[in-house]
């Protein structure tokens, strides 16, 4: 009886106290280029569409708006480091569009579900 009982508590704690495991499909690499995707996919949207003369609260809405529609229901999005994809974009728009004032603190909408 009291081996019974000892199992029991032992098996409870060690499913409640358990943390995910990801297969190896979820590779450092393969987010690595998910992440890239997303702001390659942002930085495209927000530069065509400041070049159509769209204002710049405008131009980020949309560009935010377009690239959490694209990727919003991604296996990756629960393991996406934001400061990285942040950082990303900004160094995107420098090099792809010209843009160096581009204020970090404005991509906080960008969210992925």
């Amino acid at each position: 009886m009291i081996k019974r009982v000892f199992t029991f508590i032992v098996l409870t704690l060690l499913l409640l106290f358990t943390s995910p495991v990801y297969s190896l499909g979820t590779s450092s690499n393969a987010l690595e280029k998910y992440t890239k995707k997303i702001s390659n996919k942002f930085t495209r949207t927000y530069c065509n569409t400041s070049k159509f003369g769209i204002s710049y609260e405008g131009a980020l809405a949309f560009a935010i708006g377009e690239t959490n529609k694209e990727f919003k229901n991604n296996k990756f999005n629960k393991l996406i480091d934001y400061s990285l994809l942040k950082n990303s974009i900004i160094n995107d728009l420098e090099s792809r569009c010209q843009i160096y004032d581009f204020a970090l603190n404005s991509l906080e909408n960008l969210k992925l579900n």
